[in-house]
């Protein structure tokens, strides 16, 4: 399978995880309002600190994004780019993010594929404090109650990066099992996703949020996206018993890599490992 050499050592936990309870609920993001206190708003009204959340069609400007690019310094196996801010209103096509706390402060990681003002299509990493809600525009999210991701140092990547930690209730409703995941590199997303489930009980479960990378990838279609360095969103996933009785990852996610190569499709199980990270959430259903 593909590796890349990351700066730090791996630690031996390969999966960081925490269990959790939470809730599914959809709101709507206001326009003129920044775009990390609409989403901070919406998951705090249902009484949920942060979580994850998935979205399609939305509209967002001011804007601002970077991409993945290669590393210029070595101290990272690859890095950003320079931040880009498009003129007028960009329109998301589809998007996940990650809603929990950095210095002390609410913070997300969002990734997603859109099309800017003068009909160029993009995609990448949304800068939290540079990002306003154009028009209003539903979401999808799934509110974590006695789990945060908090981004705290990685030695293995060296990069400040979300992961999950053990949180106080809020008291918030909930109504399922939940468990915050964050995969770390070199281990491939589906194959990691199922073992955990059979190391946990977990017949069946489906994938909330979804924001990382992978060392390019290869999809069920038949398509391959070579450069090694991309930005992805979970576009849509399950864990379930496959024809073996074993639980079986499947995992629709839509990309952008170093060179501005676009793609969507659904991961070949076995061929697609993490380069940086993988946030996502399993709601178990049984």
């Amino acid at each position: 399978m593909r590796s890349i050499k990351q700066p730090g050592a791996p630690v031996t936990d390969r999966i960081q995880w925490v269990e959790a309870r939470g809730r599914a609920f959809s709101f709507r993001l206001e326009a003129g309002v920044p775009l990390l206190e609409a989403a901070r708003g919406g998951f705090a009204a249902e009484g949920f600190a942060g979580g994850v959340l998935n979205f399609r069609r939305g509209a967002l400007g001011p804007f601002a994004y970077v991409m993945p690019a290669l590393s210029k310094t070595g101290e990272n196996a690859a890095f950003y780019s320079d931040t880009y801010r498009p003129a007028g209103v960009t329109h998301t096509r589809l998007g996940s993010m990650t809603l929990g706390m950095r210095d002390g402060a609410p913070f997300f990681h969002c990734h997603g594929l859109w099309t800017e003002a003068d009909g160029r299509a993009g995609g990448g990493h949304m800068m939290p404090d540079e990002t306003v809600v154009a028009e209003p525009f539903a979401v999808e999210a799934f509110g974590l109650d006695g789990a945060m991701f908090v981004a705290e140092p990685d030695p293995e990547t060296n990069f400040k990066l979300f992961g999950p930690v053990a949180a106080a209730s809020s008291g918030a409703r909930t109504t399922s099992r939940a468990f915050a995941l964050r995969l770390r590199p070199n281990q491939d997303v589906a194959f990691s996703l199922e073992e955990f489930c059979r190391a946990h009980g977990i017949a069946r479960a489906k994938i909330h949020g979804g924001v990382g990378s992978t060392i390019g990838a290869r999809f069920t279609h038949g398509g391959v996206t070579e450069p090694f360095a991309t930005e992805l969103a979970i576009t849509a996933g399950t864990v379930a018993s496959g024809p073996s009785g074993a639980p079986e990852a499947t995992l629709d996610i839509a990309l952008i890599d170093y060179t501005g190569g676009l793609a969507e499709g659904r991961l070949v199980r076995g061929d697609n490992p993490v380069l940086m990270t993988m946030e996502l959430v399993l709601e178990v259903l049984s």
